[in-house]
């Protein structure tokens, strides 16, 4: 699969050329995974899959304005902005992918799911943002050609709350953290999604991640808007 990446900046304000854009990627030309920018429209894909409605994933969730989409719109639910979503809780196939949402711990607000894309014997995850995937979702993670996910943190454990009356965790994991879980099913990650200390020294933050993954025994490489890669 060929994957362009659309936009890599998390909820903060724009500090650097080539991150420009909140989250999208866009595999072959046909599958949009998050929508960031209105802009990433033009692209035309076949079918667009939402990790979660935040808005720096959902763009018309910021701008507070009725979006109508000709093109077929996933997500994990239904929001008044975007009428036209449809909910997705099982396989859906687009052609020759078969795209899996599966579940994910990020925020006590709003449903998260991470999507497993498979075309022929290729298996690609996306993960939007993230805490954790439960264990019983494990086997779907079984043999995955790459990873796409988040680098909002670089410091071990991210920013994880607790919400004091029900014990649900919400927020962020570190990137050593997605790292240690997802070298077990991939030797391959790419990062997105950055936060602000990813900023701070742009060159220095990529070679930190990059000894990252080198420490664990997988590739670890860093995304930025605009960049073609190969799965």
């Amino acid at each position: 699969m060929k994957i362009k990446i659309l936009g890599t900046r998390g909820e903060i304000k724009i500090s650097a050329p080539h991150y420009l854009n909140h989250s999208g990627i866009l595999l072959d030309g046909k599958i949009m995974l998050d929508l960031g920018e209105e802009e990433f429209l033009k692209e035309n894909p076949q079918a667009i899959f939402i990790t979660h409605l935040h808005p720096d994933h959902a763009f018309f969730i910021e701008e507070k304005v009725i979006f109508s989409s000709p093109i077929p719109i996933f997500a994990p639910e239904k929001n008044l902005y975007c009428p036209d979503i449809r909910v997705i809780s099982k396989t859906q196939a687009v052609g020759a992918y078969q795209i899996t949402p599966i579940p994910t711990l990020h925020s006590k607000r709003v449903k998260s799911q991470a999507y497993l894309i498979q075309k022929g014997n290729q298996k690609i995850l996306y993960t939007g943002d993230l805490i954790w995937i439960e264990k019983k979702y494990h086997p779907y993670l079984k043999n995955l050609d790459l990873v796409i996910t988040e680098a909002s943190f670089l410091k071990k454990g991210g920013m994880v709350r607790r919400d004091k009356k029900t014990g649900e965790i919400f927020g962020h994991n570190g990137a050593p953290d997605l790292i240690h879980f997802f070298k077990r099913f991939t030797s391959r990650i790419i990062f997105v999604h950055f936060g602000s200390w990813f900023y701070q020294d742009i060159r220095k933050a990529k070679k930190e991640l990059e000894r990252l993954g080198a420490n664990a025994g997988i590739k670890v490489e860093v995304g930025e808007d605009g960049k073609e890669i190969k799965a």
